[in-house]
């Protein structure tokens, strides 16, 4: 298995493992949607588009994206990361997160952030499983305001 940068080329894999991933986890984004925020995603500076491969086929993916603020200046979050179903409890997501924090210490960012989003599913273990890689629970809460497209 290797980690490398996502190219263009790797869209229509990449997307099919967005569309499973939203699927599983109840996010409601139209797959048309994700093909245009990938598209953006894998050719931005700001976003490092990681994917993991097994005999020429991507298994799991991680995007990663920064954003600066007075509080902790640059940061990084690692927003996505997903491992198919089969490939799952191999070790998979420990090499993608490592692969963030990597990425995220070469750009000089203050913090790895992670949002674990419920959409009305138990995701109880991930506290667990994230909070053993190191990760804080700071007792913040994200809200967000939906804006409409003019």
């Amino acid at each position: 298995m290797s980690i490398r940068t996502a190219r263009e080329a790797d869209l229509p894999a990449l997307l099919a493992l967005a569309v499973a991933f939203y699927e599983e986890d109840g996010f409601t984004t139209p797959e048309g949607d994700l093909r245009a925020n990938l598209t953006t995603l894998i050719t931005s500076p700001a976003a490092r588009v990681a994917v993991s491969e097994e005999h020429g086929r991507i298994i799991a993916f991680a995007i990663t994206t920064t954003s600066f603020g007075l509080e902790s200046g640059l940061i990084a979050e690692l927003e996505d990361l997903y491992v198919v179903p089969e490939a799952r409890k191999r070790g998979e997501a420990n090499r993608l997160i490592e692969d963030s924090r990597s990425w995220a210490v070469e750009l000089g960012c203050s913090l790895l952030e992670i949002v674990i989003a419920p959409n009305g599913n138990d995701v109880s273990h991930l506290f667990d499983f994230y909070g053993k890689r190191g990760f804080q629970d700071e007792g913040r809460r994200l809200l967000s305001q939906p804006l409409s497209r003019a």
